[in-house]
């Protein structure tokens, strides 16, 4: 496989050419299967990851062993921002949702470009706080909406990173990202599918309306989106 072009990443290719130019050398390309695990919570972190058409999935898992996802991120943003946050450490894990690939970049690099107090910063700073925004909107969402409005708040988040509207993903795996049973995401899902919004089978999902995904959803979806775009941070819905 080619390496991925910075380009594919929003917050690379926003840089300007000399900060890319003194990044470029540095970027690795690493591979993201599904399911890999980026950073686990109290880990020290030693690279920040731009993904280009991988989906990482930040997550808080309890000692019991359930979970939820916090946020979601793809070639709109990086995952680590602790590194340039002040810390090296973050209580949450992050996990590869969607296979694809990224960029990542060593620490010291990155500190080194953020510390210059250019556009890097910046960019990076606005970047953080649609992140914060995504995160305290998913804490409403889980605990004033219902099952249905969540899954189609997490099918619109996942779809304006990906290049087509078809998602792979079991309802097992939905249920862990949501932090809700099972039965509940496969009512919910059964629910978009008999309303002619998805087409379901075998652990693929393929949205056949988005506009009618959008208003099934709550307004959840929309207020990160507004944010983001306002941050100028946000890729083009397909």
């Amino acid at each position: 496989m080619p390496a991925p072009n910075p380009k594919e990443n929003l917050l690379l290719a926003s840089l300007s050419s000399a900060e890319l130019k003194r990044m470029h050398p540095h970027l690795e390309p690493f591979p993201m299967p599904l399911g890999h695990v980026v950073y686990e919570s109290g880990r020290i972190l030693d690279h920040v990851y731009f993904p280009t058409t991988a989906i990482v999935s930040l997550l808080y898992v309890m000692e019991n062993g359930a979970s939820a996802e916090i946020a979601v991120v793809g070639y709109e943003g990086l995952v680590g921002i602790s590194l340039f946050m002040g810390g090296e450490t973050t209580p949450s894990r992050a996990v590869v949702q969607t296979a694809g690939h990224s960029l990542r970049l060593a620490a010291k690099y990155l500190r080194t470009e953020f510390s210059r107090a250019g556009s890097m910063q910046q960019l990076l700073l606005r970047y953080t706080q649609s992140l914060i925004t995504q995160m305290a909107q998913t804490a409403v969402c889980n605990r004033h909406h219902s099952v249905d409005q969540q899954l189609c708040r997490w099918l619109l988040l996942s779809l304006d990173r990906l290049p087509t509207l078809e998602l792979v993903m079991t309802q097992e795996l939905i249920a862990s990202m949501l932090g809700v049973r099972r039965e509940g995401v496969t009512a919910a899902a059964g629910k978009l599918q008999k309303a002619g919004v998805i087409n379901y089978s075998r652990g693929h999902i393929k949205v056949l309306d988005r506009a009618k995904l959008e208003a099934m959803s709550c307004e959840c979806y929309q207020v990160v989106r507004k944010e983001c775009e306002r941050l100028a941070l946000y890729p083009t819905v397909k």
